[in-house]
């Protein structure tokens, strides 16, 4: 049996619902369970003030009148007697809680008179209303007494009307709660129900969807915000998935079609030419060469995004390395005239690294270098060791424009959309060389100038 689940709007309006009957079973036991303990505490505070009142007004003008008044206004019946149990007051006030029949009240006046007690409480059971009742007793000056009581049960009246009012309470709060969590939840959910079918849209591979950031709510418009910037970030990964796959096709179908094409030519053409079928096997040779080092680089891109290579740390001469480098390149030097400039101070510069990833790193990076210079064919490489170790290839080529920069390390990018294809190396070299120096937390970075080349660095740290 499938479990059937609640929409947020469901939610909201459920959890409301419940608080508000909370509160009011709360209001409910309060009225119905506490009321008379709270009640009859709030009367006994009343008769102790009124007859601490009663001793400090003794013999004072306008003494009756004053009685009067607390009696009034604290709804308790007041008795003033003198030792022969005499009235000398008596409250004009009669409640609920007066007492009236006269063999009750005896009995505690004469209890607390011949004893000469000087104060004392008495809960008594009024015979005329039945109901519990606290008398108050307290010695005044010349022998006279003073007897305080009231009732410590609520007036029917009160309670009636208490709970006439909490009824009409309960149902005003249950519909406001109502009206108050509908308001919320429709306020809250709509958005999400609109981010929901926007986003159902990017799941598809719409990228024109829009997430509104208008929102009142603070989480909900950082959301949509978050979404939004997802979105573009998504249009960007999707075009460069389409760019990396025509140029990959392209990388590939170019070697491919030469090496068919030489093939047939050494075959056909050049069988008995010992001399062309060597030329035809060379270029052959070459082409293969160049697949070999896309599918490595391609290889290696995979590997170092999906898996967290651990590096493999060395000492070793970075100046040495380089020079390595750059005699791989005579054949450049001689066929097409490239000119490598390579200006260091130190003869030797140790380094902590791993070897094999810092030489691909120089690598990729020169290879950008002749793929992008200048008509003078110029790389100049140059090392600067001071706190840190700054390591600098410069072409000489057109540039890069500003706001292309934070792109130009993704795989394939290029900063015109036609594919040109690369005299050295493939067109994901730097995203390898970004990838290696984060993983060695090198600073890294390219400083350029429209019609005057670019220099790519990275600075290799002082060790600690």
């Amino acid at each position: 049996m499938l479990k059937m689940k609640n929409n947020l709007k469901n939610v909201i309006l459920k959890y409301f619902l419940l608080f508000s009957l909370l509160i009011l079973g709360l209001l409910w036991i309060l009225q119905f369970v506490f009321f008379k303990t709270l009640y009859k505490e709030q009367k006994i505070n009343d008769i102790k003030t009124v007859a601490n009142e009663i001793k400090k007004l003794q013999n004072t003008n306008n003494y009756k009148d004053t009685l009067n008044y607390l009696a009034l206004d604290k709804s308790v019946c007041i008795e003033i007697d003198n030792s022969n149990y005499y009235s000398l007051y008596d409250s004009t006030y009669f409640g609920k809680g007066c007492i009236n029949d006269i063999p009750t009240t005896y009995k505690y006046k004469v209890d607390f008179i011949e004893n000469n007690k000087e104060k004392e409480v008495y809960t008594i059971r009024n015979q005329t209303f039945k109901n519990e009742t606290i008398v108050y007793a307290v010695k005044l000056k010349d022998n006279n007494y003073a007897f305080i009581n009231a009732s410590v049960e609520p007036v029917d009246g009160t309670l009636l009307l208490l709970s006439k009012e909490l009824l009409i309470i309960t149902i005003l709060i249950l519909i406001l709660s109502f009206a108050l969590a509908y308001f919320i939840s429709e306020h809250i959910s709509n958005p999400i129900k609109q981010m929901n079918h926007s986003a159902k849209k990017l799941a598809t591979g719409n990228f024109d969807v829009e997430f509104n950031e208008n929102s009142k709510i603070l989480e909900i418009e950082e959301l949509s915000k978050t979404l939004n910037y997802t979105k573009n970030e998504l249009s960007k990964i999707e075009e460069l998935r389409r760019d990396l796959m025509a140029n990959i096709s392209h990388d590939l179908k170019t070697p491919l079609t030469m090496i068919k094409a030489n093939a047939e030519i050494a075959k056909d053409l050049h069988l008995n030419n010992k001399e062309k079928q060597i030329e035809d096997m060379t270029t052959i040779i070459s082409e293969t060469d160049r697949l070999t080092i896309l599918v490595n680089d391609i290889l290696e891109l995979s590997k170092m995004e999906s898996i967290k290579e651990d590096l493999t740390k060395t000492k070793f001469n970075l100046i040495e390395l380089i020079e390595n480098i750059i005699e791989r390149y005579k054949v450049l030097q001689e066929t097409e005239k490239y000119k490598f400039k390579f200006i260091h101070k130190e003869k030797e510069i140790l380094i902590n690294a791993d070897k094999k990833k810092i030489e691909q790193v120089i690598y990729n990076l020169v290879n950008n270098a002749i793929n992008y210079t200048g008509d003078d064919n110029l790389v100049t490489i140059k090392v600067t060791k001071s706190d840190n170790i700054l390591v600098e290839i410069k072409d000489t080529g057109k540039g890069i424009k500003e706001e292309e920069i934070p792109y130009i390390w993704e795989k394939y990018y290029k900063n015109e959309k036609k594919h040109k294809r690369n005299l050295i190396g493939t067109g994901i070299g730097l995203s390898i060389v970004k990838k290696t120096l984060e993983q060695h937390h090198y600073e890294y970075g390219v400083n350029s100038k429209i019609g005057k080349g670019s220099t790519f660095y990275f600075v290799i740290p002082k060790e600690k």
